[in-house]
């Protein structure tokens, strides 16, 4: 074999290799669905992260180590120029205590504390973690008639680093177009 083709042979391996790699990692990455609603004067906003639960997520909640999902939202003007008109901050997190085998779970938003619930139930927490069901977010009094606005939501998860690691880049990402008719 000649020198000029081992050297090929090793890129197209590597090639394969990175192409692989990004294929595996896209079906590993957990979206976010979003649905927004204008109604009785608010921007109503639902959405939920798919696939964020992972065995290392679960291992690490059922080892009591504190669990948190924040989740930045985002209200942008959609044009030429997407310009930002509304943000929130919506974290949910939860610990399990070993001793009473419970979840303590909370939610907040922009850090005031909105909801705090025990539970004994593991599918409560996935949902607690990664749905949020018609939040009044903004008030329309902020929107345009006839507007074209979207919802941008990202999650960002911690515990990061160590042991616990996350099959994605940190970031889980979903957005949502709307006209805002009054």
């Amino acid at each position: 074999m000649m020198p000029g083709q081992t050297v090929l042979r090793a890129s197209l391996c590597l090639a394969v290799f990175v192409a692989a790699v990004r294929v595996l990692a896209a079906d590993a990455v957990p979206d976010i669905s979003v649905t927004p609603i204008a109604r009785d004067g608010h921007v109503v906003v639902s959405f939920e992260m798919t696939d964020a639960f992972t065995a290392d997520v679960s291992d690490a909640i059922q080892s009591g180590l504190a669990t948190v999902f924040s989740y930045d939202v985002e209200l942008r003007h959609a044009g030429l120029f997407d310009r930002n008109v509304a943000a929130t901050t919506i974290t949910a997190s939860v610990r399990f205590d070993n001793l009473t085998r419970r979840y303590q779970m909370s939610r907040s938003v922009d850090g005031q504390i909105e909801d705090v619930r025990p539970t004994e139930n593991a599918a409560d927490v996935r949902l607690w973690m990664t749905r949020f069901v018609r939040m009044p977010l903004w008030e329309t009094s902020i929107l345009e008639t006839n507007g074209e606005y979207s919802i941008r939501v990202r999650a960002h998860t911690r515990p990061r680093g160590g042991w616990f690691v996350w099959p994605w880049s940190g970031t889980a990402f979903g957005q949502a177009k709307f006209t805002f008719v009054q």
